[in-house]
């Protein structure tokens, strides 16, 4: 199907993973579009992966921690608008809970990522100015509230 003016429109597909220990969340502080901005382990699906295994990796590769994913926490459409209102991106983020399981302190973390952290989740929605998109403390909200399905609701077709 075509889009506006003959482009075809893609979603920007991406996961994201609430990884809590002793209360806290596991976030990364980043550098985007010139800001240091707040996030979980986050990124986009690559070819050939499924949506667990993106997350397994965005955040061993974001964080350095390797993690056991839990559950399925929800999907989630957002459309992102140009600073300048010249053009928008349409992200669908599919986020999962985990648990830490090991850390590697000597693995260098993507590039962009400042640190990984530990906080609160009344520290972090104390910096929701700083957060990197909307979708940061809707994801954490859902996951306080208890919003949890199986992983099994996901399904990789080969």
């Amino acid at each position: 199907m075509s889009y506006r003016e003959g482009r075809f429109w893609q979603p920007d597909v991406t996961v994201a993973t609430v990884v809590v220990r002793d209360g806290r969340l596991l976030m990364v502080e980043e550098r985007a579009q010139g800001k240091l901005v707040f996030n979980q382990p986050a990124g986009h699906l690559e070819p050939d992966e499924s949506l667990s295994e993106a997350a397994l990796r965005e955040t061993r590769e974001e964080t350095g921690w390797e993690v056991k994913l839990t559950a399925f926490i929800g999907a989630y459409q957002w459309k992102a608008v140009d600073s300048d209102g010249s053009g928008d991106r349409h992200y669908l983020r599919f986020a999962f809970a985990a648990e830490p399981l090991s850390h590697d302190a000597a693995r260098e973390l993507d590039e962009g990522i400042v640190q990984a952290l530990w906080m609160t989740p009344a520290e972090l929605q104390e910096q929701q100015a700083r957060h990197r998109s909307p979708l940061v403390w809707q994801v954490v909200q859902d996951y306080l509230a208890g919003r949890r399905s199986p992983l099994s609701m996901l399904q990789q077709i080969a």
